[in-house]
């Protein structure tokens, strides 16, 4: 991120844009992520290793999205130990939204596909209907993010990834944050709890 000087690796963008390009990993994710489905963890950590691999994350990074089983934990745990670049150990932040609104906030998504902005249409609509405000483009609702992928992420996430945060609380690596807050009282909360898990590390 850029206050903190390093990358925001999101697996999502990684997969879309894998998605939009047509490859072989783009077309084996996109049926699943149209229904709400997680990507096999093998694939996803294959797709982690080689991002972490690059120069760019020798300062830290933060990982969007991911882990999201307690087998990817596990895999990133060990490759993280196992690394020659190995620093401060990992921590995790979990974002907190109830059901409902967190429903509209996806369903109401749309995006810019040329300068990325991200609206809401119950939230942060555009001046004009389905334009963005910027470039004047039409502004596109990703395939996954309808009501039916919604009850299926919700299935797969109290499934598979509530033990993740079992599993970073038993080792003391973990906080929670209220994400019903505004943008910038939640960027705060997750900048005092990065803080404090970083001391409680030292």
């Amino acid at each position: 991120m850029a206050d903190f000087g390093i990358p925001q690796i999101s697996t999502g963008d990684i997969l879309r844009d894998n998605i939009a390009r047509g490859t072989d990993l783009g077309k084996a994710a996109k049926g699943l992520m149209d229904q709400g489905q997680l990507v096999p963890d093998q694939m996803v950590n294959d797709m982690v290793g080689a991002r972490l691999a690059q120069p760019d994350v020798e300062r830290g990074y933060i990982l969007d999205g991911y882990p999201r089983t307690l087998g990817q934990a596990e895999w990133l745990d060990n490759h993280l130990s196992s690394s020659a670049k190995t620093g401060k150990p990992l921590v995790a932040v979990n974002i907190r939204v109830d059901e409902q609104e967190l429903l509209r906030r996806i369903t109401g998504r749309r995006i810019c596909p040329v300068c990325k902005t991200i609206y809401n249409i119950y939230s942060k609509p555009p001046k004009k209907d389905g334009i963005c405000d910027n470039e004047g483009s039409p502004l596109q609702h990703r395939s996954d993010d309808t009501e039916a992928a919604f009850v299926e992420r919700m299935k797969a996430y109290n499934s598979l990834t509530a033990p993740v945060i079992e599993h970073y609380c038993g080792q003391g690596r973990f906080r929670e944050v209220d994400g019903s807050q505004s943008v910038e009282q939640v960027t705060a909360a997750i900048e005092s709890s990065l803080k404090q898990l970083r001391q409680a590390g030292d």
